[in-house]
């Protein structure tokens, strides 16, 4: 049977020598290089502004992705049996970023603070569909809040609790007291918000900044997957990635202000920007990640996974709060060095 993918390719001005298959993407080698066609489930006018920011960022030299066009302009292709609709890059095989690997982790904080700041260079106008409420995190963390409290809920009530519950409700309480008390802080904090801090903290997020999505190749760091990029608060990216690898590296303090500085070396930090980056942290976002998971599931029956998961997170805490209680303090001194932290710490 004739490959439906690879007639997709046909609508392109490219010549394909060999093609393999790749996680839910046709991966190519073609006259033009290496070329990647996957499924793209966002809107037309998405891709359209995904086509001409990477083009923006390849004029100023940041190496990522580009999107191609079809042979009649179209950024996006649609198979018109299968009712899929398709995006094709320019893609780069190398190795992805080494999270065992300080140097690596580091020179990939940097490369997100240079994809910061040249997106703030971008003049064009930002889609409306692109921008997100100023409040959203604040609307996020009360809904997470709620959840908590109806899971808390529905143990509470059982008169036979598994190992999972008991271990749940025993820690409930610490964890429930930081979810209000960051939910009030983030409030307290956007309520003071005036407007040029806003605008100078907002900017185009990648949106899916992780290990997978950097990747080294022919000496340089390339990224890739920008199908998630939002126009939010700048540190989201890099909470999001800080948060991801201090988790493999049981919350060390040293790492997650090497991260920081790393960061702040490239893109200087605002105190703004410091406190909205302890905010995002200092959420128990695991436990509450965990807590969704169990309330989603058949709760008769519970995995020796889902135990060990929240075992880990109640082990790390006292390293979690460490360090963020230095990040905290660094969040309080007006004006502080965040490339000092350094030293402090050491």
């Amino acid at each position: 049977m004739y490959n439906r993918e690879e007639e997709i390719i046909e609508q392109y001005e490219v010549e394909v020598k060999s093609t393999a298959k790749g996680r839910g993407a046709l991966i190519c080698d073609t006259d033009q290089g290496t070329i990647l066609l996957k499924e793209f489930c966002g809107s037309k006018e998405r891709a359209v502004f995904l086509h001409d920011i990477l083009d923006f960022l390849a004029e100023e030299d940041f190496l990522a992705e580009t999107i191609m066009p079809a042979k009649d302009g179209e950024i996006l292709v649609k198979d018109e049996l299968t009712d899929i609709t398709y995006i094709l890059k320019n893609w780069y095989l190398g190795r992805e970023c080494d999270v065992k690997n300080r140097d690596d982790i580091l020179l990939a904080v940097r490369k997100l603070a240079q994809l910061h700041n040249l997106t703030k260079n971008y003049q064009k106008e930002i889609p409306g569909f692109l921008k997100m409420d100023k409040e959203s995190l604040l609307m996020e963390y009360e809904k997470h809040n709620r959840e908590l409290n109806k899971v808390k809920n529905y143990i509470r009530n059982k008169h036979k609790k598994n190992e999972f519950e008991v271990l749940f409700m025993k820690v409930y309480e610490s964890y429930k007291t930081q979810a209000f008390e960051v939910t009030a802080q983030l409030k307290e904090q956007l309520d003071g918000m005036e407007g040029s801090a806003v605008s100078q903290m907002w900017g185009l997020c990648h949106g899916d900044y992780n290990q997978h999505n950097i990747i080294h190749f022919q000496g340089e760091w390339v990224v890739l997957n920008f199908e998630q990029m939002s126009y939010d608060v700048l540190v989201q990216d890099l909470a999001n990635f800080i948060r991801k690898i201090l988790e493999k590296y049981n919350w060390n303090t040293g790492l997650g202000i090497e991260m920081i500085t790393a960061y702040d070396q490239v893109r200087k930090l605002l105190p703004e920007e410091l406190k909205q980056l302890y905010l995002r942290l200092a959420y128990p976002k695991k436990y509450w990640k965990i807590a969704n998971h169990y309330c989603s599931s058949r709760k008769s029956w519970i995995s020796g996974r889902d135990i060990e998961k929240l075992e880990k997170v109640i082990r790390q805490e006292t390293e979690r709060k460490q360090f963020l209680k230095m990040l905290f303090y660094f969040t309080r001194e007006t004006g502080c060095d965040i490339i000092g932290m350094d030293s402090d710490i050491k």
